[in-house]
């Protein structure tokens, strides 16, 4: 007897070897696929019937996709390419590209919708480069169930109607219909609650999140409590898919009765809050914290989060700690006033320093970012921003080569000034072989990806950096991570420079 048809198939691409090189192996995270989740959520309170493949998850390949898939024999295949942060989309499109062509090769008549924060900056030119029948410009739940409908109501007419939709009419001519409005009632619309629909077991934590007690990076989950970020730096693209600087919130109720569903149903301890800015509105984080202290287990979570040293008031620290939040990750960005100024991150360094500090002192740790070759920047600015790094010694450190990301501020005015971007959506990649960043007045794009290489051996392997660690987490995790710091990524950019 014949299966019933899936109404919709989502695809999580793969892609991390390409992506990461070697780092990719046991020191990243795999994390559960945010927007998969909510767009089956939304379809399945919809009436449709929804299937999840988490290719980066299962380590499975564009081949055993597509053959999946087939199986499956879908109304649509949703390619969902937001990635686990803003600057990840593009990087997903690597495995979305060679998901799509599998799957085309191997069951054409199957329609595609590609959605993600990289095809809003870019619909028409995604749609026209790719394997697919359909872009989505927008955050694309209501999109894609509104397409579902009409794909399954064999209406003869053009899906002029289903809003957010980019396609073809005919050969030579794409379409951008209207967009689909922002959904609000994040509760009752993107919930996202369909952890039964995901391999639980595969995702594991960063390795960093876990110092002291490695062994903890599985269960693992992360979670949402807002979307969207009121901030514009030049540099993020996070509002890609929102085409404003939309901030919309979760009900703290919500987002505690998850935390407390995934504890008690997956033994979920290792969480991360994956809210481009969480601690922002203090009665929206008061709230959560508070909930989560009153499940009465909050010693045993381990939660990382994103904030602004401008948004942490040192008020609230000991009560983010007691609620479980035990690393805060802050985009420092750069040890030049100047440089910050210019990328819209007016920060004063007495207060990056001191907020540091303060979590610190509350028994949380930070994760310093930084970046590397901002439009203000030399070879003496980054090396400020090394030093400043130094001087900080943050339980963690991350460097990045300023990229344009499409969709960023940074991105329009390297078109319209004609600067050389990457040839290969791996490319905007910050470990793949083939990143390109951004060159400045003053450095060349080899200089400030060879900076950037550097400076992240020369922290990690600082004996003043290594000692804290091993004074806070122990031997093993020191040991760890010189283990980890051996890596050296190759970089085409540098080897022809």
């Amino acid at each position: 007897m014949e299966s019933e048809r899936v109404d919709l198939v989502l695809v999580n691409p793969g892609g991390r070897e390409a992506v990461y090189q070697e780092l990719g192996g046991e020191l990243t995270a795999i994390e559960p696929p945010l927007w998969c989740r909510l767009i089956a959520g939304y379809a399945l309170d919809r009436g449709k019937t929804v299937t999840i493949i988490d290719s980066e998850a299962e380590e499975i390949g564009p081949d055993e996709v597509a053959a999946r898939v087939k199986a499956l024999n879908p109304t649509l295949v949703v390619m969902v390419v937001f990635g686990h942060q803003p600057s990840a989309s593009t990087q997903q499109m690597v495995g979305a590209a060679h998901a799509c062509e599998a799957l085309k090769d191997t069951a054409p008549e199957l329609p595609i919708l590609i959605v993600g924060g990289h095809v809003s900056a870019l619909p028409e030119k995604t749609l026209a480069e790719e394997k697919v029948d359909f872009a989505c410009k927008g955050e694309g739940p209501a999109t894609v169930v509104q397409l579902l409908d009409w794909l399954q109501s064999g209406a003869a007419e053009e899906p002029a109607d289903v809003a957010g939709l980019v396609w073809r009419d005919g050969e030579d001519v794409i379409r951008v219909n209207k967009p689909a409005a922002l959904t609000h009632d994040l509760d009752a619309d993107l919930h996202g609650n369909v952890w039964h629909l995901l391999p639980m077991d595969k995702y594991r934590a960063h390795n960093w999140q876990c110092f002291g007690d490695l062994g903890s990076r599985k269960p693992y989950a992360s979670i949402y409590t807002s979307l969207g970020c009121p901030y514009k730096c030049s540099f993020c693209c996070i509002n890609a898919p929102f085409d404003a600087n939309r901030y919309r919130m979760r009900s703290p109720v919500q987002v505690v009765a998850e935390v407390d569903r995934l504890y008690r149903t997956h033994g979920v301890k290792t969480f991360k809050i994956i809210d481009e800015m969480f601690v922002l509105n203090d009665r929206h984080v008061n709230a959560i914290c508070d909930g989560l202290i009153e499940l009465g287990y909050s010693d045993e979570l381990n939660f990382w989060a994103y904030a602004r040293v401008d948004t942490v008031k040192p008020a609230m620290l000991a009560k983010l700690r007691k609620a479980g939040i035990r690393w805060l990750a802050l985009g420092i960005e750069s040890g030049s006033k100047h440089v910050r100024d210019g990328a819209d991150k007016a920060l004063k360094q007495e207060d990056i320093i001191g907020i540091v500090r303060d979590i610190q002192k509350a028994g949380i740790c930070v994760i310093g970012n930084y970046i590397f070759g901002l439009p203000d920047d030399t070879l003496e600015t980054m090396r400020e921003t090394l030093d400043l790094s130094k001087e900080l010694n943050c339980e963690f450190a991350n460097f990045y080569s300023a990229m344009a990301y499409p969709g960023s501020q940074l991105y329009h005015q390297a078109v319209a000034q004609g600067w050389a971007l990457p040839q290969s959506w791996s490319g905007f990649s910050q470990h793949s072989y083939d990143c390109q960043p951004l060159p400045t007045e003053h450095c060349t794009a080899a200089q400030v990806l060879k900076f950037r290489d550097d400076a992240f051996h020369e922290y990690f392997e600082n004996e003043r950096y290594l000692g804290m660690v091993a004074q806070r987490f122990g031997w093993e995790t020191r040991r760890h991570v010189e283990a980890m710091s051996t890596t050296r990524l190759k970089r085409k950019l540098v080897d022809e420079a």
